[in-house]
């Protein structure tokens, strides 16, 4: 069973940056394609940015492509999220997930983590 624990998130201001970490437990981390999502209350989990098996490759949602960047380090077994540019849009809370295929389907994920609030102020 593997176990995926989020951090990092906090209250900024718009065009500031943060970074979010997500130390995974429990299983072969670089067997897993890592992801992350964001979810606004009574709004569905949206796909965010995912970072392949060896960290060669990674994908976007359109809204952060060129601001957000996803990345991990395998010897730490932990994924990372760096966002810059914040915007008050931005504004949720961030997910971790794992996945054994490369995909962008919120559903396919198969393990999560247990979020970490981002704020982002005007």
């Amino acid at each position: 069973q593997v176990q995926l624990v989020e951090s990092g998130g906090g209250l900024v201001q718009a065009g500031a940056s943060l970074r979010l970490s997500c130390v995974v437990s429990g299983s072969t981390f670089s067997t897993y394609v890592m992801a992350w999502a964001r979810q606004v209350p009574g709004k569905e989990r949206e796909f965010v940015a995912a970072v392949s098996w060896t960290g060669s490759g990674s994908y976007y949602a359109d809204s952060v492509k060129g601001r957000f960047t996803a990345s991990r380090d395998d010897a730490k077994n932990t994924a990372y999220l760096y966002m810059s540019d914040l915007k008050p849009e931005d504004t949720a809370v961030y997910y971790c997930a794992a996945s054994r295929i490369v995909t962008r389907r919120v559903a396919d994920f198969t393990s999560w983590g247990q979020g970490t609030p981002v704020t982002v102020s005007s």
